[in-house]
């Protein structure tokens, strides 16, 4: 079973992580999966927006420790491979000239935190809570928290954040710029719709663009490796 799902709407693609029975806890298969489908996604010129969710009642609740925990011996080697797929999944997602929606239908925590966080547009249910969460498993933020952060909520609300591991309800979230807004759990997809709709009105130039001015660390010197430029 693929861990990722990719779904085609028009010119939009909607990237589902699909182990609902764990959290969508991020394993190394789905990582990978993650990785080819983020690859496809930027690189494909009839995708012009990505939406990016979960299935179940979770978003994604981090790395799947209990794969770690089995590893013995050979965790640091999943570790690694874990990670290095992730993490060029996230560097792909904020690099590809396409606005990339997240919508956010559960918890998210640890690495889902970033996920659910990253880039144009997120949007989370009522229901929705966050934590980074890596304090409780003895590790340090990755999947490009740190960046990412404090460059929402500003330096000494991010570090109160991840150093106290405190989970933030939904309406927090939106009040402190977390997310861009939270909507009823029966209204998040048609949400989520209406803003790739809108998306839609400006070239994908425009808003590739656009999110090079606003994150510029992750703007021009990386675009050809992801995709042509378009008008």
């Amino acid at each position: 079973m693929n861990e990722v799902l990719l779904d085609r709407h028009g010119d939009v693609a909607v990237i589902t992580l699909i182990r609902p029975d764990q959290g969508n806890a991020i394993n190394a298969a789905l990582a990978r999966s993650l990785l080819e489908i983020v690859l496809v996604c930027a690189t494909d010129e009839t995708v012009r927006r990505v939406l990016l969710t979960g299935s179940g009642r979770m978003f994604c609740v981090a790395g799947d420790v209990k794969t770690f925990a089995a590893a013995g011996g050979d965790t640091p080697a999943l570790v690694t491979e874990l990670t290095t797929f992730l993490h060029a999944a996230i560097a792909g997602l904020l690099r590809m000239d396409k606005p990339l929606v997240t919508a956010i239908n559960g918890a998210a925590a640890g690495a889902g935190f970033s996920l659910a966080i990253m880039r144009d547009v997120a949007i989370a249910n009522s229901a929705s809570s966050f934590s980074t969460a890596y304090g409780l498993i003895g590790l340090t933020p990755d999947a490009g928290t740190s960046w990412l952060l404090p460059r929402l909520v500003g330096l000494r609300r991010a570090q109160e954040i991840a150093l106290t591991n405190r989970r933030l309800d939904a309406t927090e979230a939106a009040a402190i710029g977390l997310v861009t807004r939270t909507v009823d759990a029966a209204a998040l997809s048609d949400a989520v719709i209406t803003v790739a709709a809108g998306l839609a009105a400006s070239s994908v130039t425009a808003l590739a663009s656009t999110r090079a001015l606003y994150f510029p660390a992750t703007g021009r010197p990386w675009k050809n490796s992801w995709a042509p430029r378009r008008a």
